[in-house]
């Protein structure tokens, strides 16, 4: 070998090393990062809860002052009312703004007997109030003043210091308080993420394999099917914000024959149909080529009709290639973001319906990072959550395909 050609293979080969080199660090960079701001964040209570607080009144049953010992193992920041047995911490919400949060109560503190003051059919109704909820105002009577007072953080700023420092020298027994439930979850997007994938799976996936088993068992080799796969490659190249767009002029008037006249999981999930047309039929076609032709004409020699060959000898070996297709869709679904922000908007939507908007956990993403103070935290939080079903897809599809493979070997 000739010390040219030795040395061109050595470049080769370094550019090849050096390429996967930054690849795997860029990746292992984006894992640090996501993890290293985000797993703190990240725990059940995120997950269930919905990202818009709950405001809720409550009037006190029993307000009367008691005598209570401050817990052990109540953390340092905590400031604990001797009289009221209750605990409260400065604190700051998923919008970057200073809250008070209630840290311990005790079981027998006059918070426990509380009752929904709002107006409405439950008024009146006992309430169970928490840890962790944000405590924005706490209505006493004073003793200096002789009447109802409030204290805490709305209103006058308070902080927790404060707080219990007025009640514990002013308060003769409380009356009320005012809080919001702690918000900041992603259960909502989580929702409207699994409907979108449900929703367009079922629109993309049988359109889309009856096109690929068109164009590859029964459709003419001529000029036309040529064109149509021309076509359809060029829709893979398409920024998605222009599908965006078209779903927005063109899809928004199917959408509206049934009653939806508003961004919604209908019309976005129509339009990532759209999308994901080239990479079913594409990845469909690939399963189907690699099934034998001596399957189909052993089939056809036995008397089987096309469609009796296609549905029961030739989709059947082909199933692990479109399985393929379906994980690269819902993966597609899961991380697509410029077209969702036309077709189902950016608002945070905690109850989610097919016929209204709301965001996926992507779009989540890119709503808590727009505004004034972006929240890496819940950010990299939300994340973390769809490189897990990412995770748990990829690990499913494999097994699904490998039983699949064993069971026709033998």
């Amino acid at each position: 070998m000739s010390s040219r050609r030795k040395f061109a293979d050595a470049v080769r080969t370094a550019v090849t090393w050096l390429s996967t080199s930054i690849s795997v660090f860029v990746l292992a960079a984006i894992f640090v990062f996501v993890f290293s701001r985000g797993w703190k964040t990240l725990n059940w209570e995120i997950l269930t809860s919905d990202y818009h607080p709950k405001n809720i009144m409550a009037n006190v049953v029993d307000g009367e002052p008691g005598q209570f010992a401050r817990p052990d193992d109540l953390p340092a920041d905590a400031v604990f009312s001797e009289r009221y047995g209750f605990a409260l911490t400065d604190a700051v919400d998923h919008q970057k703004e200073k809250q008070m949060v209630l840290t311990y109560i005790a079981d027998d503190s006059p918070l426990t007997a509380a009752v929904n003051a709002a107006s409405g059919p439950t008024r009146g109704d006992p309430i169970t109030i928490t840890e962790d909820v944000q405590i924005q105002r706490i209505d006493y009577m004073s003793i200096e003043r002789g009447r109802k007072s409030p204290a805490g953080f709305m209103g006058s700023q308070q902080t927790a210091a404060e707080t219990i420092e007025r009640l514990e020298a002013d308060g003769e027994s409380l009356i009320g308080f005012y809080y919001q439930s702690a918000g900041g979850g992603m259960m909502g997007s989580l929702l409207a993420t699994l409907m979108l994938i449900g929703l367009t799976l079922a629109i993309a996936l049988p359109l889309g394999v009856s096109a690929a088993v068109y164009l590859h068992e029964l459709a003419p080799k001529n000029r036309v099917t040529a064109i149509l796969r021309s076509l359809i490659e060029m829709l893979s190249g398409v920024p998605s914000i222009v599908f965006g767009l078209m779903g927005m002029t063109l899809l928004f008037s199917v959408t509206a024959l049934f009653g939806i006249t508003t961004q919604s999981i209908l019309l976005g999930a129509m339009t990532l149909a759209v999308i994901l047309f080239p990479v079913i039929i594409r990845q469909t076609e690939e399963a189907l080529l690699v099934v034998p032709d001596g399957l189909r004409m052993a089939s056809l020699s036995l008397g089987s009709s096309r469609t009796q060959m296609i549905f029961r000898v030739i989709l059947p070996n082909a199933v692990p290639g479109i399985l393929t297709a379906t994980l690269l869709s819902i993966s597609r679904v899961i991380g697509e973001s410029a077209a969702l922000i036309y077709t189902m908007g950016v608002a945070i939507n905690d109850k989610p319906e097919i016929g209204r908007g709301g965001t996926t956990l992507a779009v989540q993403i890119w709503t808590v990072m727009t505004g004034e103070q972006p929240n890496f935290e819940l950010a990299t939080a939300i994340s973390i959550v769809i490189l897990i079903i990412v995770l748990i897809l990829n690990v499913s599809v494999k097994l699904v395909s490998a039983r699949l493979n064993r069971k026709w070997r033998t």
